[in-house]
């Protein structure tokens, strides 16, 4: 289920981060860098949801689409902090918990498959809410202006970005605690 259509539509997040980043080395204006990179980021993060939604709508579930989906969405979060980060748009402690976090738990989980206990950290609604969250807080930073003339994008994607971190601190707590008993039973 190599090339099946909701493993294209992950497949198409992954080709789509030089794309977001690049668009930040052409030679636009700002504004329209901003929302180039705005809009490329809302579409591809949207596919996130397409193809969970289409392989259980078409039954094309797969062991190797469950595996590509989350590292589609951590090479997503952790270019578009990186580039956010270069802007001088988030601060270096945010990028460098979500990145790192994600680097520990990848990790775990693969150390906890090895040993037959990958149900221990099997993703959690935490988890998902902290995806979320950065998903939404990062459009707003990509556009870093007044939305509708109103919407500070720039403070709410702050906002955002904290709670975010927040959010990763505690999933990876959470996810250090249930592996906590396999992690002991090994140790010894």
């Amino acid at each position: 289920m190599f090339f099946t259509l909701p493993t294209l539509f992950t497949w198409a997040r992954i080709v789509a981060i030089p794309l977001i980043v690049g668009v930040f080395y052409l030679e636009l204006e700002p504004g329209l860098q901003n929302l180039c990179a705005t809009v490329l980021f809302v579409v591809v993060a949207l596919t996130d949801w397409l193809d969970g939604y289409l392989a259980r709508k078409l039954n094309q579930t797969s062991s190797f689409g469950a595996f590509l989906d989350p590292v589609a969405d951590k090479f997503l979060v952790c270019a578009s902090l990186l580039i956010l980060l270069e802007l001088g748009r988030v601060n270096a402690m945010v990028a460098l918990v979500i990145v790192g976090r994600e680097i520990a738990i990848s990790a775990l989980r693969e150390w906890m498959a090895q040993i037959g206990a990958s149900r221990s950290v099997a993703v959690h609604m935490v988890g998902k809410l902290k995806t979320t969250v950065q998903m939404v807080a990062i459009p707003f930073l990509l556009f870093h202006g007044k939305l509708f003339g109103l919407i500070d994008t720039q403070r709410v994607g702050t906002w955002l970005i904290w709670a975010a971190v927040v959010l990763t601190i505690w999933s990876m707590a959470y996810y250090l605690q249930k592996a906590l008993p396999e992690i002991r039973a090994k140790a010894r």
